[in-house]
C-alpha cells in the first residue's frame, strides 16, 4: 500500500506537468461566443481535478467574451472536465461503484480499492450524472423510432429473437407519490412502477427439445414511465437488436392486458405466448379458494385440470371453469375472470404447439432481470427514490448488464 500511494504522488506529479498548458500563439487568442461575439484570451487558469493517481493540477487558456461575459475553457471540453473537478476515469470508477452498490458503500470502496478520498454525494451524483447522460442518448434513439428513421441492423439471419416485459413496484419518496391510489382502496401510493423490458436470441435447443438461451445475448431496457413510452422504447431496443433479421418473433410476458396492447401495437405477427407458469399460478390461486386449507384436495384438483392447461386444451378447462356452481358470490365472480383470462389468452397458451418450435414458454428472463436489474440495487432495505434519480441508475444499470458500458465510454471519447 505504501508503494502504490508513492506511485501515485509520482503520477500525480508527472500528470500535472501533462497539463500545464502554455499560452495560445497570438493567432489562436480569439474565439467564437455563443452568442455570436467573440471570446478573447485573459490568461491561464489553474484548477485541481481529482484522477485515478490522485489529484492534479491543471493549467489552461480561459477566454472571455466583453459582451456577455461567458467565460469558456476549451481545454476543459477537450479534456472532458468541463465543470467538474472529476476526470472521466474517476467518474467511469464512481458510475461503476454507484451502479453496484448504495452510495456510501461505493465511497468505501473508492478509499479501499483505488485510494481515493470521495464523499458519499460524489458518487451519487456522479453515478445519477452518467445514468442520466446514458438515458439521454437512448432518448435520441427512441425518438428515431418513432419517425421511423432507424438504421436497418446488418447481420446473419437469427434464427429466433425473444422480446420479454414485466413490470416492478420501486419504493419512491413522499413527493412522487402524492394523489397517486394505493393497491388498498383508501390508502395512498408508497411505489412507483417500474417498466423493464429485455431482448434476447436462440439458436438451439438440447436433446430434449428445450430452447437454449444464447449465451451473453440478453441486453435490458427499462424506466419508469408510461407504457406508451415504454412500448416504444422496447421496440427501439428489440430493432437495434435485429428484430427485421429475425426469422421468428417471439414475445413472451404474463396475462397482463398492457403488455399484449404493446405486442399489438409494435410487435404485430409476432408469437405471443403467456408465461406457462404464470398461468399455472391462476389455478393454484384458484384451487386454494375451493378447498381453503385443505392442501390434500388443492394438489388433486390442480393433477386433475392443470394438465388441461399444459397440453393447450384452453376451451375445455374454460368450459370446465364455466361449469363451477358455488354459492359464495365472491368466489362465483373470481371463477368468472379466472375463466374469462384463459379464454382471453387462449392463442397464447398453445404450449404444445410452441414447444414443438422449440421455443421457450416460461419468462423467468425478465423476472430475474426484475430483481437482478431492479431489485437488487434500488430495493434494498431504507432506500427511497425519486424518478428522476431512479431513472438515471435503472439507465446506468441496464447499460451495465447488457455489456454496453465501455461502448458508451468511446462514444462519449468520439464525441
Amino acid at each position: 500500500m505504501a508503494v502504490r500511494s508513492a506511485l501515485h504522488r509520482a503520477g500525480a506529479a508527472a500528470l500535472t506537468e501533462l497539463l500545464q498548458y502554455a499560452p495560445p500563439e497570438p493567432e489562436q487568442r480569439s474565439r467564437p461566443c455563443p452568442c455570436g461575439h467573440t471570446a478573447l484570451y485573459r490568461g491561464l487558469h489553474a484548477k485541481t481535478i481529482l484522477t485515478a493517481v490522485g489529484s492534479a493540477e491543471l493549467l489552461r487558456p480561459y477566454f472571455l467574451c466583453a459582451h456577455c461575459h461567458h467565460g469558456q475553457f476549451p481545454a476543459d471540453v477537450e479534456l472532458d472536465v468541463e465543470n467538474t473537478e472529476l476526470s472521466p476515469g474517476v467518474r467511469r470508477m464512481l458510475a461503476v461503484v454507484g451502479n453496484d452498490a448504495p452510495f456510501d458503500h461505493g465511497r468505501e470502496q473508492m478509499k479501499c480499492l483505488a485510494g481515493l478520498e470521495v464523499t458519499t454525494k460524489a458518487v451519487e451524483r456522479t453515478a445519477e450524472a452518467i445514468g442520466a447522460d446514458i438515458a439521454a442518448r437512448q432518448q435520441e434513439e427512441i425518438k428515431q423510432a418513432r419517425q421511423l428513421d432507424l438504421p436497418l441492423p446488418i447481420g446473419d439471419p437469427i434464427p429466433v429473437i425473444y422480446v420479454e416485459l414485466d413490470g416492478t413496484g420501486l419504493p419512491m419518496v413522499r413527493a412522487e407519490t402524492e394523489g397517486r391510489p394505493g393497491k388498498i382502496d383508501g390508502q395512498p401510493a408508497h411505489t412507483r412502477e417500474v417498466n423493464l423490458g429485455c431482448v434476447f436470441t436462440q439458436t438451439s435447443w438440447d436433446q430434449e427439445g428445450f430452447a437454449i438461451r444464447d449465451p451473453d445475448s440478453t441486453t435490458y431496457t427499462g424506466a419508469i414511465e408510461t407504457a406508451e413510452e415504454f412500448g416504444q422504447r422496447l421496440y427501439a431496443e428489440a430493432w437495434n437488436r435485429g428484430w427485421c433479421r429475425a426469422q421468428k418473433r417471439v414475445i413472451l410476458g404474463d396475462g397482463a392486458e398492457w403488455i399484449w396492447n404493446l405486442a399489438d401495437l409494435h410487435f404485430h405477427g409476432a408469437i405471443q405466448i403467456v408465461d406457462l407458469f404464470h398461468a399455472r399460478q391462476h389455478l393454484w390461486d384458484l384451487a386454494r379458494l375451493l378447498y381453503p386449507g385443505q392442501d390434500a384436495h388443492q394438489r388433486q384438483w390442480i393433477l386433475r385440470h392443470q394438465p388441461k392447461l399444459d397440453d393447450g386444451k384452453i376451451e375445455k378447462l374454460v368450459s370446465y371453469l364455466c361449469s363451477l356452481e358455488t354459492s359464495s358470490p365472491e368466489l362465483t365472480e373470481t371463477i368468472r375472470k379466472t375463466a374469462a383470462y384463459f379464454q382471453r389468452n387462449a392463442e397464447r397458451m398453445r404450449y404444445p404447439e410452441f414447444r414443438r418450435q422449440h421455443l421457450f414458454v416460461g419468462s423467468g428472463v425478465i423476472e430475474a432481470g426484475c430483481k437482478t436489474v431492479i431489485g437488487s440495487r434500488l430495493k434494498q432495505s431504507g432506500m427511497f427514490w425519486s424518478v428522476r434519480g431512479a431513472n438515471a441508475i435503472i439507465a446506468l444499470r441496464c447499460c451495465r448488464l447488457s455489456g454496453r458500458f465501455e461502448d458508451y465510454w468511446e462514444a462519449r471519447r468520439a464525441a
